[in-house]
C-alpha cells in the first residue's frame, strides 16, 4: 500500500504590520503545525518576487504603503496565484471591503475587529489548509 507523504502548505502574510506578520504566522503555526510553511512580508514590493502558483493561502492587508492589496491581487492574478487562495484583511468595515473587491476573484474580505468575521476567517483557513494538504497527498504518494 502506497504511503501517502504530504507536503506543508505555502502560507504567505503580506501586511505592512510587522505586529500583525508576527500574530498572524504565530497563529498559523500553532494552529496548523507542521502542516503549513508561514511566510512574512512587512514589504509589499519584496513580496513581489514571492508570488507564484505555489501559493495555498495568500492573506493580504488592504492598505499599505506603495503596493496597497487591490494592486497585489493584481500583481497575483498575473504571477499565476489561484485567487481563491486568497484573504483581503483590513481594519475597514466589511462593506467597503465588498465594495472594493466583490468581482476582483479573491475568496473573501475579513474586517480584522469583528468578532464573528474572526471566526468565519478561522473555519475558512480550516478548510483551505484541509484540501490543500489532502491535496499535496494526493499529488506525492510513494
Amino acid at each position: 500500500m502506497a504511503e501517502v507523504q504530504t507536503r506543508p502548505v505555502r502560507a504567505v502574510v503580506i501586511d505592512d504590520s510587522h505586529f500583525q506578520c508576527t500574530v498572524l504566522r504565530r497563529m498559523l503555526e500553532s494552529r496548523y503545525g507542521e502542516k503549513v510553511q508561514v511566510e512574512t512580508y512587512a514589504d509589499p514590493v519584496q513580496a513581489v518576487e514571492r508570488l507564484g502558483p505555489g501559493i495555498g493561502l495568500l492573506l493580504l492587508d488592504w492598505e499599505m504603503p506603495a503596493l496597497d492589496g487591490a494592486a497585489m491581487l493584481e500583481e497575483a492574478r498575473r504571477r499565476g496565484v489561484d485567487l481563491k487562495r486568497v484573504i483581503i484583511r483590513s481594519a475597514r468595515h466589511a462593506d467597503e471591503l465588498h465594495r472594493q473587491f466583490d468581482g476582483r476573484g479573491c475568496l473573501c474580505v475579513i474586517e480584522k475587529g469583528e468578532q464573528e468575521q474572526q471566526a468565519a476567517f478561522l473555519m475558512i483557513l480550516d478548510s483551505i489548509v484541509k484540501r490543500s494538504s489532502q491535496s499535496a497527498g494526493r499529488e506525492r504518494t510513494t
